[in-house]
């Protein structure tokens, strides 16, 4: 697989392609840790089957902006091919994909950067659409859009799974419809290319777990819970600190103190994707509760924005802060000392298993979602300690290496 990252990479340098993969100056892996392939690891080919209960627990949403913008720092392009109106599924003619967001952040220019790779190699045409807030309007616009243009396949990332069943069977009607990173197990899609948001919650309360082993008080942070993941990443967090059995289903409202035995969940905030007003509320927290011993960002640029308002308060490093995917500042304050570690993802290959399945289908191969409706890509925490299998940890300087030059940086600082 690590060689075939390697070679995706050159592909990506020749095509001009805003993004990279592992390269000779990869971390090495060692005798007892996770390699540095495993750190992101895209060995599921096809599909795995998962627990019934797990199957409703998979979605997620995030990173530098909210997960609802409609900008990446590479804007699709407008002429980037329109199927011709004559044209038909076959080996003259590209498949084109349509690759749909929740908004904008860095955790979705890294799955665009993954999109953009499957469809260099594997020779199909990609369309990004990055919605510019979190209306479930602004992403009904770009799917019908991309539905008036034909495409052979659309990946969604549903903004409001719940109000947008009929959205998503109508595209499915008319093209191939998958989500990945946010589910909409109630719509017609094909299958879903993600994560267990609630298992990545509960890795979250692990964290908490290791920062406050006496016990303490904490604050969530998450743009909306309208998202299936944002719901089931809360509820992991909440249920891991709380010493609850495995239960994506379960729900605890917002509005209330939750207490257990040695943790106390003393809101919940929602910012709505507005990155002013992530950091006014972590600022408000601070203030209201000076004895606070922890702050839970969940969407890429939660953490950020908290240890922002920590710098401003000179409370770095006084309040725990336990993050989730892998802006640059998140990583950095791992460096730094000033955050736990945080949760991530696979963006990149979010963006990629996708295209690749997409394209399959466009293709004719129907046994892509014969096995299961979920392709599970593991989420796994970054931490400034050892990269560790057997504990879904890896290593920061090594992760971040890996993403790096997976988006054409080099691994250089």
């Amino acid at each position: 697989m690590f060689q075939k990252l390697l070679a995706l990479g050159a592909v990506l340098v020749l095509a001009v392609v805003s993004t990279g993969c592992g390269n000779d100056e990869t971390a090495q892996s060692t005798k007892d840790n996770l390699s540095s392939e495993n750190l992101f690891d895209d060995s599921n080919d096809t599909a795995k089957s998962v627990d019934s209960n797990d199957a409703d627990s998979v979605g997620p949403a995030d990173n530098v902006k909210p997960d609802t913008a409609d900008t990446s720092s590479e804007k699709p392009s407008e002429t980037e091919t329109t199927k011709p109106e004559d044209s038909s599924p076959t080996e003259s003619v590209k498949p084109t994909i349509g690759f749909v967001t929740n908004g904008i952040a860095s955790f979705w220019v890294i799955a665009e950067a993954g999109a953009r790779a499957a469809a260099a190699e594997l020779g199909v045409n990609v369309e990004v659409r990055m919605p510019p807030s979190p209306e479930v309007e602004n992403q009904k616009r770009m799917l019908e859009e991309l539905v008036t243009l034909e495409v052979d396949g659309v990946a969604v990332s549903p903004i409001d799974p719940d109000n947008q069943n009929d959205l998503l069977n109508m595209v499915a009607e008319n093209t191939n419809l998958i989500t990945h990173d946010s589910d909409a197990p109630k719509s017609n899609r094909l299958g879903y290319v993600g994560m267990s948001n609630y298992s990545a919650g509960r890795m979250c309360g692990e964290l908490v777990k290791e920062a406050l082993p006496a016990g303490g008080s904490l604050i969530i942070f998450v743009g909306r819970l309208e998202q299936l993941n944002a719901r089931q990443r809360r509820q992991g967090v909440i249920d891991e600190l709380l010493g609850r059995d495995f239960d994506p289903d379960r729900f605890d409202k917002p509005g209330s103190v939750i207490k257990g035995k040695n943790y106390q969940i003393l809101s919940t905030r929602t910012d709505n994707f507005d990155f002013a007003k992530a950091k006014s509320l972590a600022e408000d927290a601070i203030v209201a509760h000076p004895d606070l011993g922890a702050m839970v960002g969940l969407f890429a640029y939660n953490p950020p924005n908290i240890l922002e308002a920590l710098k401003t308060a000179d409370k770095l490093g006084q309040i725990k802060v336990i993050g989730f995917d892998e802006d640059d500042a998140t990583l950095q304050a791992i460096k730094d000392g000033h955050c736990v570690g945080t949760v991530v993802q696979d963006p990149w290959m979010y963006g990629y298993k996708s295209v690749e399945l997409l394209a399959k289908m466009a293709r004719g191969d129907e046994s892509v979602f014969k096995a299961s409706d979920f392709v599970d890509i593991p989420a796994r925490k970054v931490i400034a300690g050892k990269t560790d299998e057997a504990k879904k940890t890896a290593n920061v300087d090594e992760f971040w290496t890996i993403l790096k030059q997976r988006l054409g940086k080099g691994g250089e600082e």
